[in-house]
């Protein structure tokens, strides 16, 4: 029972959307807000195709437009891949070539 909290559970990684907590297995994890926020992004559709301008419009809203390039998307992503498998997750995130991302249990 998770005491009527909401959590959102994919692999051994855990995320709690309105206290913007994460935890891998039973250690709690420290990631900036922009990471969380992709974190819980991919944990609301694991395992779905989830393309560049998809993640950019819901991180950023409306001001996804005044975005040139999505570099800073691939480098948030390089980012929580490495801190994702520092900690032991069995859930990565995967590159699908030309189309988008991917998250799925390793």
């Amino acid at each position: 029972n998770q005491g009527g909290e909401q959590h959102l559970c994919f692999g051994n990684v855990k995320v709690n959307p309105h206290t913007f907590e994460a935890w891998v297995g039973v250690q709690k994890v420290d990631l900036s807000r922009k990471e969380f926020d992709f974190l819980l992004y991919f944990m609301q559709r694991p395992n779905h195709l989830i393309s560049k301008s998809m993640l950019a419009e819901a991180i950023w809203g409306d001001h996804f437009d005044d975005i040139d390039n999505y570099d800073f998307i691939s480098a948030q992503i390089k980012n929580l891949r490495k801190r994702l498998a520092a900690w032991g997750a069995n859930i990565v995130i995967v590159a699908v070539y030309g189309m988008g991302y991917k998250l799925v249990e390793n």
